[in-house]
């Protein structure tokens, strides 16, 4: 019997196989659809130490179905679905994917920046709805603009922004971001990003990326105060979580024309729902939350689990630890 108990939620079931053969005979994997409810699914593991994948344990109620439990580790840059702050209280530490998908989402980024910035969504709906081609579509030539040389405004030097900024360089543009956390010299140098305040940031950047986690201190970063500040050509892109930006305010910006465009992988509400009014735009390209999504980005996520479960199972201390905030 194995010492060690392990509940993978997984996307696809090969997610789960590779994981237990990463992780081999001393542990027990329980494989189940990442839909799962743990209330009704997670009853009969109380000895389970681990889950890993899907939306974590997104409940005192569930956690408290696994007395043993040591680590929650999901597949993905974000936790803001398990409630840390009580996992803390109970010993259960929290893990993220330690950037597993951090390369897909810079990818996806840069297409959204890209898209957005040189309209190309005006112009595929001139000719696909319109059968429009040639001299016949969008001529307004003052609505596009190249992206080389624009100063680009990076929140979160992190994981993924740091490959955004390091992609962005071969477009010649200008990159500055703004962190709360702390970056060495030779960091900031290797990304080719400078440090300024977040408000410089809003202020002149004609590109303002968002890399940070959801949390109480980055909940709608974005309000009517920053968007009233940001320059009429601007666009903004959000590729981390949709409650960063405070959705009605980005739609009245946009309304107003106090910001050019936006080009969003997540939304406030999800599914966005078919009433929302960020949908038909032309200036706003909008993505269903997949832009971490490759066979990449899973597989190097599902390693990140397994080299955390074999510190479980030694003793040792995890990595990507996520802290309650």
């Amino acid at each position: 019997m194995a010492e060690f108990k392990t509940i993978f939620l997984h996307q696809e079931p090969w997610e789960a196989e590779r994981f237990s053969a990463g992780v081999g005979s001393a542990m027990e994997v329980v494989s189940l659809p990442q839909t799962s409810d743990l209330l009704v699914d997670g009853v009969g593991h109380p000895e389970t130490v681990m889950v890993v994948g899907g939306r974590g344990v997104t409940s005192v109620e569930a956690a408290d179905l696994f007395p043993r439990l040591q680590l929650i580790q999901t597949l993905s840059a974000g936790t803001d679905t398990v409630p840390k702050v009580e996992m803390s209280e109970r010993g259960v530490r929290v893990a993220n994917n330690q950037g597993g998908n951090a390369v897909a989402v810079a990818e996806v980024t840069v297409a959204l920046i890209v898209s957005t910035y040189r309209r190309l969504m005006v112009q595929w709906n001139d000719l696909n709805n319109r059968g429009v081609y040639g001299e016949g579509f969008s001529t307004d030539w003052g609505r596009f603009h190249e992206l080389t040389g624009k100063r680009v405004g990076i929140v979160g030097l992190g994981q993924i922004g740091s490959r955004v900024a390091k992609r962005l360089a071969g477009w010649e543009c200008e990159i500055v971001y703004a962190d709360v956390q702390q970056y060495s010299a030779e960091y900031e140098a290797a990304a080719g990003a400078k440090r300024v305040d977040l408000d410089e940031l809003i202020e002149t950047s004609d590109v303002i990326s968002l890399h940070v986690p959801l949390d109480r201190s980055t909940e709608k970063i974005l309000s009517d105060r920053e968007f009233g500040r940001m320059k009429s050509g601007a666009i903004v892109v959000n590729a981390c979580r949709g409650p960063v930006v405070d959705e009605a305010a980005l739609i009245r910006a946009l309304d107003d024309g106090q910001i050019a465009g936006a080009g969003l992988d997540v939304t406030e509400i999800e599914p966005i729902e078919m009433t929302n009014a960020l949908l038909n735009r032309d200036n706003v390209v909008l993505l269903p939350h997949r832009a971490g999504l490759s066979v990449e980005a899973r597989e190097k996520s599902v390693d990140n689990a397994i080299a955390n479960a074999k510190r479980l199972m030694a003793g040792e201390e995890f990595e990507g630890i996520i802290l309650p905030v």
